[in-house]
């Protein structure tokens, strides 16, 4: 497609978006008394706003059932969590059994850990990219720690070549090699936060299983972002939180994937909790644990229902409206910014460098060479909400559910008002 740098191309390609009238779906903060450019879909989605029925629906079923709404409710609360695995099944490219829903990310992965990171005096190494989210690193650090190892000998990071802002699949590949029979666990970002690249995770998996390792993804920023098939790509496990691109609400319940080849086995190393049991079983109160033959056997606690109800909200919008859609405007949408950005950048004296590679989902990240941090305050003051990275960084989300191409032209306008208002 030949791009313009118009108003008027950009509402003709609103007026041809097929996921245009979702846009309706969603609540928008306002500046100004307009309604923001909102780019920051990568940090904290929009709400959309059936959420506010599921929510109400769980409080009047508190109201008028107190306990009985475990059993009795129109959505039952014991079995509240079951009703979000297909839907994120689709989402992830996994079977329901693999998926379940439950406390935050970092809690998740620090527990899928018990399971897939059992290191051994001779395999006990582990594999991420170099500056991983802080959390990551912070989680990696603790759990070789906790397993008698030195961080600085046990964590191994892929780095990426000098003056490069992405990696590279290849060195990838090379380092699990290069670890081999040292390494236990290759656990990394599927989509890097900072710079947007999405990794190459079918390969990724095959090398670390090639060398015998457990392989897991931190989907924060991947789910309801880019194409995922996480069983068919034989990934061991994965977690994400559900308050970016999936829109439940600020700190909300992240989901994981657990293999199936991993469910129903009692002799898993795992923590385990009452609502991991057998539903049949579970009030019986018996004192043995007895796993349920899906992902929910890593559950400890009963589910928090008022969290749950959001990201039920979220993805029957996600059902509606399928993962091929939603990446299909993504593709053209980020194009389109790309090209925005460009055409500016020819028309000011300041440089932009894209530094988010091809393999990209939703999220563009700039370094405006020549700018600072003004620049950014004067994007937000005019309601471009977007996200600075030190040192002048901007990370750019334009999630297709509720970005319009109109938002990326009036983005442009604003921007280069600010860099030449200098």
């Amino acid at each position: 497609m030949t791009f313009q740098n118009t108003l008027e191309f950009a509402q003709q390609l609103d007026a041809a978006d097929a996921l245009a009238q979702y846009r309706d779906e969603f609540h928008y903060p306002q500046i100004n008394g307009k309604d923001v450019i909102y780019f920051t879909g990568n940090s904290l989605g929009l709400q959309p706003k059936r959420t506010q029925r599921f929510v109400d629906e769980v409080m009047k079923d508190w109201r008028d059932l107190a306990v009985e709404g475990h059993f009795y409710a129109d959505k039952p609360w014991w079995d509240y969590h079951e009703r979000l695995a297909a839907g994120l099944g689709k989402v992830v490219g996994a079977k329901p059994k693999e998926i379940s829903v439950m406390n935050t990310l970092t809690v998740n992965l620090h527990l899928l850990m018990v399971s897939f990171y059992r290191p051994t005096a001779k395999r006990y190494k582990i594999i991420c990219e170099e500056k991983a989210f802080p959390s990551d690193q912070y989680m990696l650090q603790s759990q070789v720690r906790f397993h008698g190892f030195d961080p600085k000998d046990a964590i191994v990071e892929v780095k990426k070549r000098n003056r490069e802002h992405a990696w590279r699949t290849e060195d990838i590949i090379q380092k699990i090699n290069e670890v081999g029979d040292e390494l236990a666990l290759v656990l990394m970002g599927g989509v890097n936060y900072y710079n947007g690249q999405v990794l190459d995770m079918e390969t990724i998996t095959k090398a670390g299983k090639g060398v015998g390792a457990f392989v897991g993804w931190d989907l924060a920023h991947a789910v309801g972002n880019v194409e995922l098939s996480l069983h068919d790509w034989d990934v061991d496990f994965a977690a994400w939180c559900s308050y970016k691109y999936m829109n439940s609400g600020p700190g909300n319940a992240s989901g994981i994937f657990v293999h199936e080849k991993h469910l129903g086995k009692s002799d898993i190393p795992r923590f385990e909790g009452w609502w991991g049991t057998k539903k049949e079983t579970r009030f019986l109160m018996k004192p043995e644990f007895d796993p349920t033959e899906t992902a929910d056997a890593w559950q400890l606690s009963n589910p928090p229902i008022l969290s749950l109800a959001p990201y039920l909200a979220s993805l029957e919008l996600f059902d509606e409206v399928g993962m091929d859609a939603l990446i299909k405007k993504q593709k053209t949408i980020v194009a389109y910014l790309e090209f925005i950005l460009h055409d500016i950048d020819a028309q000011v004296e300041s440089t932009f460098e894209i530094i988010t590679p091809g393999d990209r989902g939703c999220q563009l990240s700039v370094l405006l060479h020549g700018e600072g941090r003004s620049l950014f305050d004067y994007l937000m003051k005019q309601g471009v909400i977007t996200d600075w990275r030190e040192p002048n960084v901007i990370r750019l989300a334009p999630a297709p559910f509720y970005c319009s191409y109109e938002d990326m032209y009036m983005f442009g306008q604003i921007l280069r008002a600010g860099i030449l208002q200098k």
